[in-house]
């Protein structure tokens, strides 16, 4: 229940002569983490609801970017003038006298229940549950990280409510800074007696970022309303997702990238961390596949431009032409197309004599030309476009069956549900090499049922998947088959 700032029902849960107490609020943050702007946000809510509000910073020693406690008291008001005089508030967080501690990092969450900030008879815990390493945990002669599962067990222990999500990622995806998550988890929360609309209005008078800050705090709400969504993972898993956010908010946009969390999330709580990373990084790659567009793109972008013209170690004096040798197939023109238009051309005999001729021969592009530029340009400006494409439509409906087929997996045979997700591996690239591994993929994949029936069907996957790559003349994939005694459908 959200904690009642409203002086008579406060006094009716306390006893009638019971004086109305602050509500108390820790915010531990590192810096540059926006701890300073929740605390600002904070402040203006309680305001422009009818409190008093006092904020307070207490900047901590040089420990990763130097971690700063911001302390809040919040008083109604009505209840300061009922009662004649201003309230006395405290300057800093006493331990067991804290209502709700937000962290912006889980050894700051950590720090906090060792402090006695978090308690269980009062204290909502909201906290993140992405790692940024200590001093000592870097400096250590072996492994020296503390144990993130054991952090999050602390934190559920010590706290009377919590909610632990990783709030960088929430960021990330939607361009904007842990500080807004984290807001958008406190109103999510229902910690304080104020509507949804409160909250948003605070971020909206603070005016610099707004609609970035506004979607990381629905973001951050609805996490929060959906229960402890916590799952400790490895900083590597952590990494790989980052990275797969940086690369599909590059392929496409920033709600691509949150597509892709939110496909990851059934893994997030599955409790197999291997499973999760194998997934997480595969379909990153599966996600930002190779089209016609991508290419263009890629080609076209002024660091590849700078690399090359390094790699070649080009002199003032020297002029730089870069000629692309292109290819584009019947398949490549109808994948760029919108999906009915694409199946239509796939599909019309016409259609096919007629650009049979231009399609025959590949071509050669000058880049560094004007008119080959403007050409590959076009065609990377397709990008706001491309879940409309015959192409998009494909690959994500391979997708989908992906990984339905690995979370029915996990369940009764996690290994086979991790060889099923590096099983991706296969379809990469682009044209001719796209079509080949996309065909031994959904070869080996109908073929998941018949190796249940073998003792070890993880191993018999990896097995295939290796063989498959092992030449682009199919041989290596059809004598491993025989020899398992699996027959491949075609």
């Amino acid at each position: 229940m959200p904690l009642d700032l409203d002086a008579p029902s406060a006094q009716a849960a306390q006893g009638q002569d019971a004086p109305v107490r602050a509500i108390t609020i820790a915010v531990v943050a590192m810096g540059g983490e926006g701890g300073g702007v929740l605390s600002d946000w904070i402040v203006d809510l309680a305001e422009h609801a009818g409190c008093i509000a006092q904020s307070t910073s207490v900047p901590g020693v040089a420990q990763r970017t130097g971690a700063t406690i911001y302390y809040i008291e919040l008083f109604p008001e009505a209840a300061a003038k009922a009662a004649g005089r201003d309230p006395v508030l405290s300057l800093t967080p006493v331990p067991g006298d804290v209502d709700i501690v937000l962290a912006s990092e889980l050894m700051e969450a950590g720090r906090a229940v060792q402090r006695g900030l978090v308690t269980p008879d009062r204290t909502v815990l909201i906290a993140s549950t992405h790692r940024v390493y200590s001093i000592r945990e870097r400096t250590a002669p072996a492994d020296g990280r503390v144990d993130a599962e054991a952090l999050i067990a602390a934190g559920k222990e010590a706290a009377r409510r919590h909610v632990f999500a990783d709030m960088a990622h929430i960021a990330e995806s939607t361009g904007s800074v842990i500080s807004a998550a984290l807001f958008g988890a406190l109103a999510g929360s229902q910690a304080l007696p104020f509507e949804r609309a409160q909250f948003e209005a605070a971020i909206r008078r603070g005016g610099v970022g707004v609609e970035a800050s506004l979607a990381a705090f629905s973001a951050g709400y609805e996490r929060a309303q959906g229960g402890d969504a916590a799952v400790a993972v490895p900083e590597e898993t952590t990494e790989t997702i980052r990275e797969g956010v940086k690369r599909l908010t590059d392929y496409q946009d920033p709600a691509y990238a949150q597509e892709y969390l939110e496909r990851l999330a059934p893994f997030r709580a599955s409790g197999h961390p291997e499973l999760l990373d194998e997934v997480a990084r595969h379909l990153a790659l599966w996600m930002s596949y190779e089209d016609t567009i991508r290419v263009a793109d890629l080609k076209t972008r002024a660091s590849r431009f700078a690399r090359v013209c390094d790699e070649v170690r080009l002199g003032k004096d020297q002029i730089l032409q870069i000629s692309e040798y292109m290819h584009p197939r019947i398949e490549e023109v109808a994948d760029t197309l919108p999906a009915g238009l694409g199946r239509w051309l796939l599909g019309s005999t016409l259609a096919h004599k007629v650009l049979a001729p231009l399609t025959r021969r590949g071509r050669v592009v000058r880049t560094s030309s004007l008119g080959g530029f403007l050409l590959l340009y076009a065609v990377a400006g397709l990008r706001p476009w491309r879940r409309g494409t015959l192409r998009f439509q494909c690959e994500h409906e391979r997708i989908r069956r992906w990984l339905d087929l690995i979370r029915a997996m996990a369940p009764e045979d996690p290994a086979l549900a991790v060889e099923i997700a590096r099983a991706q591996r296969l379809v990469k690239g682009y044209s001719d090499t796209h079509q080949r591994g996309t065909r031994n993929f959904e070869r080996l994949m109908a073929l998941v049922p018949a190796m249940r029936r073998k003792s070890d069907p993880a191993g018999y996957l990896r097995v295939l998947c290796d063989a498959a790559l092992a030449d682009d003349t199919g041989a290596a994939l059809e004598a491993a088959l025989a020899e398992a005694h699996l027959e491949a459908p075609r």
